[in-house]
């Protein structure tokens, strides 16, 4: 008789779980921000997360450099097949230690995932990045809500840019052509007219002077994100052109 193939643990299937404990202990939480898998903010308090299957150097040198930038950072694996009291684990775990990380453990059972803090990050003595750490918390607040998901590659990712543009085009779609002052006035960002003038998506086009619209190529936005189009028309559902 076969035995069944044993499914791989990706790094997505990480980030749920972690998402949920940081939840839980009161974070807000987004994924995929300025590069760092995960993102979790509380009060003034910033902590990263890095989601990996399995502990490597490319694992030491992505946290390492999130040190700049939070006040605590973590790495994510999945439980190891061979327990957490061979010589090499603890030899691991030493490591990180040095290194002023903290360790969290998933562990799969079935379709239950469990998440284990296995220590924190010590006080971390590595000088700080304002500049980095001001920039991750401005994506973070530019977000409406979380649309990745932790440790995605070659995905779209939703990012604060993005998101404003789908705004946008929410409101052509609703009210016609606008100008950047009236998309402004509906709730839009401050980087409206520059997201309008650059057009990076190829969404937008210019029909007068100072107005711009929704063109043809713009209206997939609404089917590849679905979530939150459906949020931003529910804004402006009670609003009106000034």
């Amino acid at each position: 008789m076969k035995k069944e193939p044993v499914e791989k643990i990706k790094e997505t299937d990480l980030y749920k779980p972690v998402h949920d404990y940081l939840v839980q202990q009161g974070y807000t939480v987004h994924s995929e921000v300025k590069n760092c898998d995960i993102a979790a903010i509380k009060g003034d308090e910033l902590v990263i997360i890095e989601l990996k299957r399995s502990f490597n150097a490319t694992l030491l040198i992505q946290a390492t450099q999130r040190q700049r930038a939070a006040d605590s950072v973590y790495v994510a694996i999945p439980r190891p097949k061979g327990g957490s009291f061979s010589k090499e684990w603890n030899g691991v775990c030493h490591l990180l230690k040095r290194l002023e990380l903290g360790l969290i453990i998933v562990s799969f059972k079935g379709k239950r995932a469990e998440v284990e803090i296995a220590f924190h990050p010590d006080t971390m003595k590595t000088v700080k990045s304002k500049k980095k750490r001001h920039s991750i918390i401005r994506e973070m607040a530019g977000r409406n809500g979380d649309y990745n998901v932790g440790g995605s590659c070659r995905s779209k990712l939703m990012t604060a840019y993005r998101e404003n543009a789908v705004q946008i085009a929410c409101c052509f779609d609703k009210f016609g052509a606008l100008s950047p002052k009236q998309l402004k006035k509906l709730g839009t960002e401050a980087k409206t007219y520059s997201i309008l003038t650059k057009n990076y998506y190829g969404w937008f086009e210019k029909v007068g002077p100072g107005l711009y619209d929704l063109h043809t190529e713009g209206r997939k936005c609404f089917q590849d994100y679905q979530e939150l189009a459906e949020h931003y028309r529910h804004e402006l559902e009670s609003k009106q052109i000034l």
